[in-house]
């Protein structure tokens, strides 16, 4: 079991008021899997996608990520925990504006203090790998919103994690780059990646093997896609 939440609460307060986000949620992820998280604005589904990041702390209830109980580790931990587990895909690609394809993709690795002549050419690799090395020299403003979001999944990559989080990757893109898109995550997870997927677009989330609902920070589970 990659990924373990068993009776997640997320409360935040407002005032007097303290209201759920999350509610007694419980997800289990194989190695290897591919889900999707649907729901509608407000579903609680950002703040689970926080909390699987460990970009935010549960309430109360448990979290193991890759065998380790997440409960309790420092901040420190916790970013050391993202950096060698987790690559990240977000809906506005989050990518540095004058920094070249090749230098944005380099990111996680000087975060990780791989030297310089490796890093440049792991993110050459990535970059190859997503379908832009003749790009690698260009910045965000030269770029579609595909390829500025395969610049993104190289750098969720480059750094080789365990699981793939992805918050509305094709959320702005045209349909042709969406499917694009989907056709290299599929291969990615072929290839053995865990993806963990939130969308609410239900024909990307049929390109997943399971599909996990939320509303009103509850969720349920679908069942798993036929092969």
């Amino acid at each position: 079991m990659i990924l373990r939440l068993d009776h997640i609460y997320k409360d935040y307060v407002q005032g007097r008021l303290v209201v759920p986000a999350l509610i007694d949620v419980s997800l289990h992820v194989e190695e290897g899997e591919y889900v999707a998280i649907m729901g509608p604005s407000g579903s609680g589904k950002s703040t689970l996608m926080n909390i699987v990041g460990c970009l935010d702390r549960a309430t109360s209830g448990t979290y193991e990520l890759a065998g380790k109980n997440v409960t309790g580790l420092s901040d420190k931990e916790l970013a050391a925990l993202r950096l060698n587990n987790l690559g990240f895909v977000f809906q506005n690609f989050q990518l540095l504006p004058r920094q070249s394809a090749l230098e944005n993709v380099c990111l996680p690795l000087i975060y990780a203090g791989v030297r310089r002549k490796e890093r440049v050419g792991r993110a050459k690799e990535a970059l190859e790998r997503v379908g832009l090395g003749d790009r690698i020299s260009f910045n965000p403003t030269q770029l579609s919103g595909g390829q500025k979001q395969r610049v993104a999944i190289a750098r969720a990559m480059v750094n080789r994690p365990k699981i793939l989080l992805a918050d509305e990757p094709t959320g702005a893109l045209d349909s042709k780059s969406s499917a694009q898109l989907m056709d290299l995550f599929s291969e990615l997870n072929s290839e053995g990646v865990t993806i963990l997927m939130i969308t609410h677009a239900p024909d990307i989330a049929e390109r997943a093997q399971r599909i996990v609902d939320i509303f009103d920070g509850r969720i349920s589970e679908r069942g798993r896609n036929a092969e």
